[in-house]
């Protein structure tokens, strides 16, 4: 092989090596930089648990932010809770009418075990949550998967308050649960014979 024909084939293969070694090194940089991207970037699921979060702390700006964005506001995390029922749930009266009034969130809707906002609220013992969401547009007598409703929640934590509002909102005072009782069933069973008594006497 003549010297210029070595040359030639040396030179070609430095330029075929660089080419190669500059393809992997651009190929590495854009994956690495893809990847990079990737981890930055918040995937649904890490926004919606920013989401939720913004429920549980009453943060109406954030969850407005979310609105504005598009996320559905009815979306319920893994055990079936919306922003509305965790919001009831920790007491946040002004995120719940934000909810309501502005976002359109459902009131009606249940979590995995059938529960409400109202029935969340009834719970922990916020009265003027409960009485928001009494006045919403839902069945009164709306049942979890074990029959009770919001006037059974009431008499079981003895909210008179809320016991009042439901009963003249119409609840029914009769309604028996999958076990059979009434709401003077569970107001006997907790120790509490004057609501017991006042449901008897109502009959």
């Amino acid at each position: 092989m003549s010297f210029l024909k070595q040359t030639l084939t040396a030179a070609l293969f430095v330029v075929a090596t660089f080419t190669s070694f500059y393809t992997s090194a651009v190929s590495d940089a854009t994956t690495q930089a893809d990847t990079q991207q990737s981890a930055t970037r918040p995937n649904m699921e890490t926004l919606k648990a920013r989401y939720f979060d913004a429920a549980r702390e009453g943060d109406s700006a954030m969850l407005s932010a979310f609105y504005q964005a598009g996320l559905d506001v009815n979306v319920a995390d893994e055990k079936g809770y919306t922003a509305l029922i965790l919001a009831a749930y920790h007491g946040h009266t002004d995120t719940v009418n934000f909810l309501i009034s502005e976002a359109n969130a459902n009131p009606c809707q249940e979590d995995n075990r059938g529960n409400t906002a109202l029935m969340g609220a009834i719970f922990k013992g916020h009265v003027s949550v409960a009485k928001q969401l009494v006045f919403a547009d839902c069945d009164i007598d709306e049942e979890n998967e074990q029959g009770q409703t919001a006037l059974m929640f009431a008499s079981l934590f003895d909210r008179q308050e809320i016991i009042n509002t439901l009963i003249d909102k119409g609840a029914d005072t009769h309604h028996k649960d999958k076990a059979g009782n009434t709401v003077a069933d569970i107001a006997l069973s907790q120790g509490n014979y004057a609501l017991a008594k006042a449901l008897k006497d109502g009959e």
